[in-house]
């Protein structure tokens, strides 16, 4: 039956503008139809707000707030948006029509994809993501549903709807919003959400493709997040034997628990992907993944969804576009299915609240959480504060934090508030919220000097003076140690405004000529690349090659190439040539013979007696029919007289 007839808006003209074909699909805030612009005679996307959500003034005002911000987001791999309005009680936002199918399609049918396929598809993610996070947004709920792979191949990143300014906002007090099985640590336990958060889902989805199943799993929900927040993403290695571990070096570093060892944004991950894909053979690259973990169709797990935290009060107003405001009941013992062995240490409290929340709220459904009204305190007096100060000079007060903005300031420290709506002393209802504006600092800033810093360092410094640090880079270099920072692009003591991006080389260390040791044995070639400082990595499948067995057959840094210190160098060990037939060519023209045996697979040697009429062979030194080792030489004689 197709539910497309029953839907109101099928065949409507909203707006005056765009016919409404069919239906999409339907989520949790709006649903998708597939539209004609009548103007401009162009199939595009129409994504309507629901209707009781259409009712909200301030959803409505967020959600026009962000379709104008993702408008800005002009890159080819993001889904553009074209136009925004409302027609009676539909608001509406037109997009591009993509037609094709989401990643989420393809692991589906297919499963584990081959490396190459997978860092195809990554690589415009973090493009559209790099964008977006130098835009300054965050797009908070990356998964392979929101990857459109179009019927041309190219790559688009749709739904930036939960989209949030980095610095308007940069945590919640009262959800999280996300889906279960890419929530990165910080925004489970403290709403936390920047670019890395981005990021962290960014490696779930390369685990997922190179592997076909999802890293963590569990009966229920709350034990996904349970997994996510006390235990590492595992090398994809681990479920497919062979991954290089230049990919499971990329998992493990865009899903770091600790966000501060994660790559700063999309940008910075991209150039590590790049790097990582240049060190891969194209064997590596194609190598056909086993049998995938693939599931048959969405969970729970898969879904957009709202997960509480505890709290004193409601969370910011700018939150209530896209949640559910829930109540919190007492904590009762970890839900039955996590993890039970000996632990360490114990989850903090608010970690066992969450995912007693999560279980609650995915679960059960919605409800709403009203505060009792009545009670009136003022303003306490933030100037000055950190903002994690002036939360907590909040909760005190029993007041929730709301707008988080950021201005410039000549005379306070950026980070610090400058300024709170309500103003200090106003009297304001004892539930409600206050908007904090922090400082910036000044309007323009000079870079700092990061030449031979530690790159960690270098990014602190740059940060410290309200700069942002931007993509690494690598060079060679004899003079700076290896990890330490070359140069900056814009150049130390150059004038920047505020979060600009700066551009960091760090040096590889002194350049080291890679010798040649394809032919050499494994142990003597081992010997002669780590007496140069550099790392040996040994493949585990061996290959046929014209190399006597044992040796090595292959390299993956090309003899002369420069490589530093650390570096590691693949070697593949040599199984012996291939046994291949010998064609029988005795009697047959010359030139037919050697082309008979040079697509056997032979190098071809031709002796011809001294006086000779013919071009016929007489003999062939290896017998037809026969075997020989692949690439060798097969001598054929001409007759004489």
């Amino acid at each position: 039956m197709d539910t497309t007839l029953e839907d109101p808006l099928v065949g409507r003209v909203i707006d005056g503008r765009y016919r409404v074909d069919a239906r999409i699909a339907v989520g949790g805030m709006a649903t998708v139809y597939r539209a004609v612009d009548t103007r401009l005679d162009r199939v595009l996307a129409l994504k309507v707000m629901h209707p009781a959500l259409a009712a909200d003034g301030a959803f409505v005002e967020r959600f026009i707030r962000e379709a104008k911000s993702v408008a800005r987001l002009a890159h080819p791999n993001v889904v553009a948006v074209f136009d925004q309005g409302t027609d009676g009680p539909y608001v509406y936002l037109a997009m591009e029509y993509v037609s094709g199918c989401t990643l989420r399609d393809l692991l589906r049918e297919r499963g584990a994809l081959q490396p190459r396929a997978a860092l195809d598809v990554l690589e415009p993610v973090l493009a559209a993501l790099g964008a977006a996070h130098r835009a300054g947004f965050v797009h908070r709920d990356m998964k392979p549903e929101n990857v459109l792979i179009g019927d041309d191949g190219r790559v688009k990143v749709a739904d930036f709807g939960l989209v949030r300014a980095v610095d308007s906002v940069t945590s919640t007090t009262g959800a999280v919003l996300g889906t279960v099985s890419y929530l990165a640590p910080e925004q489970i336990e403290n709403g936390t959400t920047d670019t890395r958060v981005d990021v962290y889902a960014c490696g779930v989805v390369l685990y997922e493709m190179l592997t076909g199943g999802k890293p963590h799993s569990g009966d229920t929900p709350a034990q996904v997040l349970y997994r996510h927040l006390n235990e590492d993403v595992p090398p994809p290695s681990a479920a497919v034997a062979g991954m290089p571990v230049e990919l499971d070096e990329l998992v493990a570093t865009a899903t770091a628990r600790n966000p501060d060892l994660r790559p700063y944004d999309a940008v910075m991950l991209l150039s590590q992907v790049r790097e990582a894909r240049a060190a891969l053979s194209d064997a590596q690259l194609d190598a056909v993944p086993p049998q995938s973990r693939a599931e048959a169709h969405s969970t729970s797990e898969d879904r957009t969804g709202v997960v509480p935290r505890p709290v004193a009060a409601s969370a910011p107003a700018d939150d209530v576009s896209h949640t559910t405001r829930f109540e919190h009941p007492p904590v009762p013992p970890l839900p039955p299915g996590a993890p039970s062995r000996p632990s360490p240490r114990r989850p903090a409290r608010g970690t066992l609240i969450a995912l007693v929340g999560a279980l609650l709220v995915l679960a059960l459904g919605a409800g709403v959480w009203y505060i009792g009204a009545g009670q009136f305190t003022r303003v306490p007096s933030l100037l000055g504060k950190t903002e994690a100060e002036a939360r907590d000079r909040l909760a005190e007060a029993g007041l929730d934090v709301g707008d988080v903005r950021q201005q410039f300031s000549e005379t306070v420290e950026r980070g610090k508030v400058i300024g709170t709506d309500p103003a200090p002393g106003a009297q304001i209802r004892g539930n409600g919220s206050v908007a904090l504006v922090l400082s910036r600092g000044p309007e323009i800033v000079t870079v700092p000097k990061v030449k031979g810093l530690p790159l960690e360092r270098a990014k602190a410094e740059l940060a410290k003076v309200g700069l942002a640090p931007g993509m690494v880079s690598q060079a060679f270099s004899g003079a700076i140690p290896r990890g330490s920072v070359i140069g900056t692009d814009p150049e130390a003591g150059e004038k920047r405004a505020p979060d600009t991006a700066v551009a960091i080389v760090v040096s590889k260390g002194a350049p080291v000529d890679v010798p040649g040791v394809v032919g050499s044995p494994l142990d003597d070639a081992r010997s002669a690349l780590e007496d140069l400082g550099l790392k040996v990595q040994v493949a585990t499948e061996q290959i046929n090659s014209p190399q006597p067995q044992g040796t090595v057959a292959n390299q993956s840094v090309a003899a002369g190439a420069k490589a530093a210190t650390g570096d590691t160098v693949v070697l593949t060990v040599s199984k012996g040539p291939r046994m291949v037939p010998v064609p029988d060519v005795t009697g047959r023209n010359v030139e037919d013979a050697k082309r008979a045996l040079k697509e056997a697979g032979f190098e071809v040697k031709v002796e011809k007696p001294f006086i000779s009429f013919s071009d016929d062979v007489a003999s062939q030194s290896v017998k037809g029919g026969t075997t020989a080792p692949e690439g060798s030489t097969i001598t054929i004689r001409i007759k004489g007289l």
